[in-house]
């Protein structure tokens, strides 16, 4: 029996759109991060890692395990932060209060974050994560890498492979993290927030 399996996402494969297409959502999600899935749990088995949970797994792995594992992390939250209900367009709460204190406004914040995202050379991630004293921070993460890897506390990202946008935007990277924004679950990410 599989370890891991692929998720199930929280909207119908056509719900993102005109973000992100049912073409990309069945691709992305449905060949890419099942791939990964598939991957990694044949990687796993009868080594040390069979039994750790997969961030236990990203955190320790290198090589193939490291990369299958690290997106399968990534992609899980990436899908997991989406809806086709969007009840809010910006954070409330204390997350608000966080991203104001290190970025100034909600606006700057976006501003640096696609910013971040569209400057990223080759495949990667850009992420908003908070450190250990609950201080947000950007960064920049290439290939499968994750902020924990970093001792970090991942919350929101957008995925800058191109295989992520390229059926939708081609290569206007720079506008596909634009409209993101209109589909971000805040609730999943001020939930996140919270548990730090």
């Amino acid at each position: 029996m599989s370890k891991f399996e692929l998720i199930t996402l929280p909207y119908a494969a056509d719900g993102l759109e005109p973000v992100i297409s049912r073409s990309t959502i069945e691709f992305h999600h449905g060949k890419h991060l099942a791939g990964y899935v598939n991957n990694l749990n044949n990687l796993i088995q009868g080594t040390e890692f069979q039994e750790l949970s997969l961030e236990e797994i990203v955190k320790k792995s290198e090589g193939a395990i490291s990369n299958n594992s690290g997106q399968i992390l990534n992609h899980n939250m990436y899908f997991e932060q989406f809806t086709s209900k969007s009840e809010k367009s910006a954070p409330t709460g204390k997350l608000a209060e966080a991203i104001a204190s290190a970025f100034g406004s909600f606006d700057s914040f976006k501003e640096e974050f696609q910013k971040k995202g569209a400057g990223l050379f080759g495949s990667g991630w850009v992420w908003l994560s908070a450190d250990a004293g609950g201080k947000l921070v950007i960064t920049q993460e290439t290939n499968a890498a994750n902020p924990v890897q970093k001792g970090l506390r991942p919350l929101l990202t957008f995925d800058v492979w191109e295989h992520a946008y390229y059926l939708d935007y081609q290569n206007r990277r720079p506008d596909h993290l634009a409209s993101l924004w209109k589909i971000v679950d805040w609730n999943v990410i001020e939930k996140r927030y919270e548990k730090l």
